[in-house]
């Protein structure tokens, strides 16, 4: 199931349409309370969301929902008609996997959604852990640590952060880590990694410095 919140009638149900006619399910909201009231009866696969919207932003949403238990691995994209750098990298700050800035194309949206789909989670689970200094990872049990204690990231942090795990002493381009992550290439590309390794390292703390820059080519894993 696909929740759709989004204010404007005609592009909600246009978006519904498109989703139901590729054989996916989809439920169209046009509050934030409408949202929450069915949300707290089924939790979505995949969440597609305005930032402007009455009642609470799409951005106030967007960090109730990566403060919920669980709710740090539900994909979210946003929808919306702000298309500077500054709204994107903010969006993408607060958690959110991918965005969309209106006007949109279906054709695009429908590659976003089953890119987000498709890394949502339901990979092949790894049996190996992870042990790098203080930072523990359990890919199978989706258990992130450092120092002991619990880290909540966002599916694409993640994800990022087990590929690294998986080749240490690799490095990846940007490219390389938004196809691979992602599943497509999309302008602004460079930009959307840049801020999940950011804020990967913020939230992993002390451990963040084993993720390294590799200067003008991209990122890679202290190994060892």
């Amino acid at each position: 199931m696909i929740y759709v919140l989004e204010d404007d009638a005609s592009i909600r149900k246009l978006v519904i349409y498109t989703l139901q006619s590729q054989g996916m399910e989809a439920e169209g909201f046009e509050r934030p309370s409408e949202f929450w009231q069915a949300f707290q009866g089924k939790r979505p696969q995949l969440v597609l969301l305005d930032i402007m919207l009455p009642e609470e932003d799409g951005l106030q949403v967007l960090r109730r929902l990566r403060g919920m238990p669980g709710g740090g691995n539900l994909p979210v994209i946003l929808l919306t008609a702000k298309s500077t750098e500054y709204d994107k990298v903010l969006g993408l700050d607060e958690g959110a996997d991918d965005y969309v800035a209106k006007p949109f194309g279906m054709m695009e949206l429908m590659a976003r959604v089953r890119a987000a789909l498709r890394h949502g989670g339901q990979e092949r689970q790894e049996e190996r852990t992870y042990t790098l200094g203080s930072l523990y990872v359990d890919p199978a049990r989706h258990i992130v640590r450092v120092n002991g204690q619990d880290v909540t990231l966002t599916l694409k942090e993640y994800q990022v952060l087990c590929l690294l795990l998986e080749r240490p002493g690799t490095v990846f381009t940007r490219d390389q880590l938004l196809n691979i992550i992602w599943g497509y290439e999309f302008d602004g590309a460079s930009r959307t990694v840049d801020v999940h390794i950011r804020t990967l390292r913020q939230k992993l703390g002390e451990a963040g410095g084993c993720i390294e820059t590799v200067r003008g080519v991209g990122y890679k894993i202290s190994g060892g």
